[in-house]
């Protein structure tokens, strides 16, 4: 088990829908002391709404509006775990508040795996398609090199159980010396 001593600052995570960063923020906040955020959560709790109905009334592109106001605010407190939606790092702005205000890390899950976690939840607009593990590669094959280019650490995910992830994630964490903390 890491010393965890390095462990300081915010972490906000990135990924694909599916990817753990809810389940791995909650266990990673319970295990710093830290509030645990997440910014689909966040959007609901202010418009008093789902996503989908967001994404029926506004479009993708109401949402990310509202999406990036909730990363500038969350991105504003101290000693804090977000879990971000999967498209948070499309726009510019909300790659660079959280590359600035703490560590990023990037959940990285093939998209057939992430297909059989999520497949048949209809709370994701973005997968109720025909083909949604077409759709999840095309997220995948658009998104991956966003993620790797906002991520400080990258984990890479498999099926494996979760606390082997989340010991994982720690140790990547502790290993992490960051340039300028």
């Amino acid at each position: 088990m890491p010393t965890m001593k390095n462990m300081v600052g915010n972490f906000f995570l990135i990924g694909l829908m599916g990817a753990g960063k809810t389940t791995l923020g909650h266990q990673l906040a319970d295990t710093l002391g830290y509030s645990f955020h997440d910014s689909d959560q966040e959007i609901c709790e202010r418009t008093g709404v789902s996503i989908p109905t967001i994404f029926e009334r506004e479009g993708e592109q109401g949402f990310r509006l509202r999406e990036a106001t909730v990363i500038r605010d969350l991105c504003q407190l101290n000693n804090i775990i977000l879990a971000t939606g999967g498209g948070a790092v499309l726009r510019e702005e909300n790659q660079q508040c959280l590359k600035q205000s703490g560590t990023v890390i990037y959940l990285h899950v093939q998209p057939e795996t992430l297909f059989e976690r999520i497949r048949g939840d209809q709370n994701r607009p973005l997968i109720q398609v025909e083909d949604p593990l077409q759709k999840l590669q095309n997220l995948y094959t658009q998104r991956d090199p966003i993620y790797r280019r906002t991520a400080h650490i990258i984990l890479d995910i498999e099926l494996s159980g979760s606390l082997k992830t989340f010991n994982q994630l720690l140790e990547s964490i502790e290993n992490y010396a960051p340039v300028n903390r």
